[in-house]
């Protein structure tokens, strides 16, 4: 059932394109229901005409004023400003969903000066094959119907999660960054195949594919990766041969490092955008 309310997408990039096609797809909202707008008449002629919905260079608040659930698909360290630009137009009743990583709900709340339902939300760019992991967080104003029509819109390009919003730092470095790590890892899957001799079309398909289908082996079977490696794993086989390559280079204790990394630096940023655009705690 198509939802009523109008929604807007202020600055509708890659992800926030993809919510376009993943909330028209599923039914969340209907194109009359439905704008966003880019940075620029070229962007904004080359979504409608995708899209067949209203998209407009600029008019950001035009947009927030005409709408109920506003997303702000925006950077973090232009979210401030586009805040500043809607800030009078924003109602009590509207729903307000950032995807700026490090922007904490407390700064957003800062900022508009207005106590409203506000989400904060870490989709990955897989999002734009409808394959993305997308984690939210909210503040206590949001209403479990409101987390509903939320969740909605984030099923529709993906799995969607609540957290509590301290947990945020993890989920950016875990998910948010997380395809980067994997590309990493198929990237090197393809040089290990031509080293040994694959062409770069099989050794690319093989490696994807691998990827691919152990991960949806992992969500369909619901087993724990260690389980499935074992059944993979013969005594004195091929794999296991090469796992213990794999643990004498650390890959496990590499990978865990970075997302520990990564969430120290999301912490990092957080707190100078606090120390610049409002106080901490």
């Amino acid at each position: 059932m198509v939802n009523s309310k109008r929604i807007a997408i202020l600055g509708a990039g890659n992800i926030g394109a993809a919510l376009i096609g993943g909330i028209l797809k599923t039914g969340v909202a209907d194109r009359e229901h439905l704008i966003a707008t880019v940075r620029t008449a070229e962007r904004a002629e080359e979504l409608a005409a995708k899209y067949s919905i209203t998209v407009t260079a600029g008019g950001n608040r035009e947009a927030a004023q005409a709408s109920e659930l506003i997303i702000l698909a925006v950077k973090p360290s232009t979210l401030p400003w586009v805040l500043e630009e809607i800030r009078d137009a924003l109602r009590d009743d509207q729903i307000l969903i950032s995807l700026a990583a490090a922007v904490p709900i407390a700064l957003i709340e800062k900022l508009i000066d207005r106590r409203m339902p506000i989400f904060r939300a870490m989709p990955n760019i897989p999002v734009v094959v409808e394959e993305g992991a997308t984690a939210v967080a909210s503040n206590a104003a949001c209403t479990a119907v409101q987390r509903q029509l939320v969740e909605n819109i984030f099923r529709a390009v993906g799995v969607v999660t609540f957290v509590e919003e301290d947990m945020m730092h993890a989920v950016t470095a875990l998910s948010g960054s997380g395809p980067a790590y994997v590309y990493m890892v198929i990237e090197a899957l393809i040089a290990g195949g031509l080293k040994m001799g694959l062409s770069r079309e099989v050794s690319t398909r093989l490696s994807e594919q691998t990827v691919l289908g152990a991960a949806k082996l992992v969500r369909e079977t619901m087993l724990h990766p260690a389980i499935l490696k074992d059944q993979v794993i013969t005594p004195g086989g091929v794999t296991i041969s090469a796992i213990h390559e794999l643990e004498k280079h650390g890959l496990r204790s590499m990978l865990i490092s970075a997302i520990e990394t990564a969430t120290h630096h999301s912490q990092n940023l957080t707190r100078s955008l606090m120390a610049k655009f409002g106080k901490e705690g």
